[in-house]
């Protein structure tokens, strides 16, 4: 009965605090491409110990106002540690021309978004991304951006901006154990972030939290 109460609570603990681990990590506002611009995107990173469901979550732009976000399509979860990319772009159909932009991008997820005046702006702007209950899980600002150049954030665990990697713009290799790459014009680092947490790791965390409440 003790250890059922134990795992009860630790799975309490992992939900609430589930929410709170999702981060945006990197946003491009002014694609390149050389003549070809692609869509405005934004990564969004879990830097929990589980996958989180996207179940009615939305995305807006620097006005942060759920009455005019968007809904989130095309990707159902995302898992412990995994960073995964939404492009804007009406029923997704810009996301075979933007893996293959980027390279082809195996193995990592891209969704879609779209709506009116939802264009992040070049001279800047900001993110800002929705649960289904309206509350905000992670927002960022930026300013005016370098044409094919995405801005790339870190975070600290205690899930306040890194401002080492605060709204850098990247340029490959130049921002901490990032991995970034330039394609036809832009440059920036899909699919990956700074600081993501081992997978199991914040779980761990928790039970360990648990059993001190306990022994006091």
């Amino acid at each position: 009965m003790k250890f059922a109460c134990l795992t009860a609570g630790l799975v309490a603990v992992v939900a609430t605090s589930a929410h709170a681990s999702i981060r945006i990590t990197e946003v491009m506002s002014s694609s390149n491409g050389l003549g070809s611009p692609t869509p405005d995107w934004i990564e969004v990173t879990n830097y929990g110990s589980s996958a989180i469901s996207l179940a009615g979550w939305r995305i807006d732009d620097g006005s942060f106002n759920f009455a005019v976000s968007a809904a989130l399509n095309g990707i159902t979860s995302i898992g412990a540690g995994e960073s995964v990319i939404f492009i804007e772009s009406a029923a997704g159909a810009g996301i075979a021309g933007f893996r293959n932009h980027w390279g082809g991008l195996a193995g990592l997820q891209v969704g879609y978004y779209s709506g009116s005046g939802l264009g992040f702006s070049s001279g800047g702007d900001g993110a800002c991304l929705f649960d289904s209950t309206n509350a905000i899980l992670s927002q960022v600002n930026f300013g005016a951006a370098t044409s094919g150049s995405s801005f790339f954030y870190g975070w600290t665990s205690a899930g306040t901006l890194d401002s080492t990697y605060n709204g850098v713009v990247s340029t490959v290799g130049s921002i901490g154990t990032q991995i970034g790459f330039s394609s036809t014009g832009d440059t920036g680092s899909l699919g990956t972030a700074i600081g993501v947490p081992a997978p199991g790791a914040l779980a761990l965390l928790g039970l360990a939290g648990l059993a001190g409440r306990r022994s006091r």
